[in-house]
């Protein structure tokens, strides 16, 4: 393989998913070191990352919550009602057509 340091833009680029999957600290690569482009591209990557990261909950839900949604679940009927109410009350009426 080449020097890191001689690799244009499009090979680190390439290469750039693999090394932030990987765990390694991309920032510390020869190319990135050297190169003004693909060290603003990883920042916007790194930053990217991170908003994602806090969309997400830190924890998972709690166990009774999915009891209790599969608790809803049976006892729906199947019928498509909701709330308790018969399905017949919770559609509207179609004109008749003659």
């Amino acid at each position: 393989m080449n020097d890191p340091k001689d690799m244009t833009c499009e090979e680190f680029q390439s290469q750039m998913p693999e090394l932030i999957g990987s765990g390694v600290d991309a920032s510390a690569h020869p190319h990135v070191q050297n190169c003004d482009l693909c060290r603003a591209l990883l920042q916007d990557l790194e930053t990217i990352a991170e908003a994602a990261r806090q969309l997400f909950p830190v924890e998972d839900p709690p166990d009774r919550l999915w009891q209790s949604i599969q608790s809803a679940i049976q006892q729906d009927d199947g019928t498509g009602s909701s709330a308790g109410q018969p399905a017949a009350e919770s559609k509207q009426e179609e004109p008749s057509r003659k």
